[in-house]
Parts: C-alpha cells; sequence; structure tokens
C-alpha cells in the first residue's frame, strides 16, 4: 500500500514517533490477528486499494477521506463473507446484510460516489427492433 501524504503536523514528528500505520509500514495499528498471509487481510488490502485509487489516489485525500476509505473496504469485505455463506447454503441474515449493504452505500456517498444516469437516446421502436433481432439471431 502506498504511503499517504502525511499532514504537517504529524509529518514535523520523527518517524519513530509516530506510528508504523501512519508511516504506511503497516495496514493496521494492531497486527496480532491480522495475518498479511490470509485471503481476508489480502481482499481487505486489495479493496482499500481500489477504493483510493477510484478517489485519486491516497495521496490527494484528507485524513478523513482515507479513514471513510477504510470503513468502505470494512464493510465490503463483510458484506463479501456474507454473501459467500449465503452462496455456500449456510445461514444468511437478509437484516443485517440489508443494514450492511445501506451502510456502505452512504459511506461510499460521503465520497463522493454518485448514480450516474445513462443517457437514452433510443426510442422503444429501437429498442424493440434490436430485441427482435437478438432472438431472432438466436434461434437460427
Amino acid at each position: 500500500m502506498e504511503t499517504a501524504e502525511i499532514t504537517p503536523q504529524v509529518a514535523g514528528r520523527s518517524r519513530h514517533h509516530r506510528s508504523a500505520l501512519t508511516n504506511g509500514n503497516r495496514l493496521f495499528v494492531l497486527e496480532g490477528n491480522a495475518d498479511g498471509r490470509s485471503a481476508a487481510y489480502r481482499r481487505f488490502k486489495d479493496v482499500l486499494e481500489q477504493i483510493l485509487a477510484d478517489m485519486g489516489g491516497a495521496e490527494h485525500l484528507s485524513e478523513g477521506q482515507r479513514q471513510l476509505c477504510r470503513r468502505a473496504a470494512t464493510l465490503s469485505i463483510m458484506a463479501e463473507g456474507m454473501e459467500a455463506e449465503a452462496v455456500g447454503g449456510k445461514g444468511f441474515d437478509i437484516d443485517t446484510y440489508g443494514q450492511l449493504t445501506d451502510r456502505l452505500g452512504r459511506c461510499l456517498q460521503r465520497l463522493g460516489l454518485e448514480r450516474k444516469a445513462r443517457p437514452v437516446t433510443d426510442d422503444i421502436d429501437a429498442v424493440l427492433d434490436r430485441v427482435a433481432k437478438r432472438r431472432a439471431g438466436a434461434h437460427v
């Protein structure tokens, strides 16, 4: 993970007086249970890096924005875990999943995620014509 730009107040302190997380040497402050080799750790790191990249890179974000990116990555991997359990036939709490998904959506909105409508220029006849041609081609 790239080292984020450090605020002037923190940057003025010696590297020895800052946390390994601030210096970019660790992903978590307490890594006792977070083994960098585990699939969950690697997935979290990947999702976090992708969200940071979507935002223009960690070096362009405030500390608050970087914190929201971390929360979004956490919520994302939690939702992915629930999805894997559901597909695997294990118990699935739809209410918890819904709350998690809603909170993830709000977190991403705070980061600037926007729903962008696609421009629709075709009229209904053109769409129906394309569908009919696809169906005819599929049966040939």
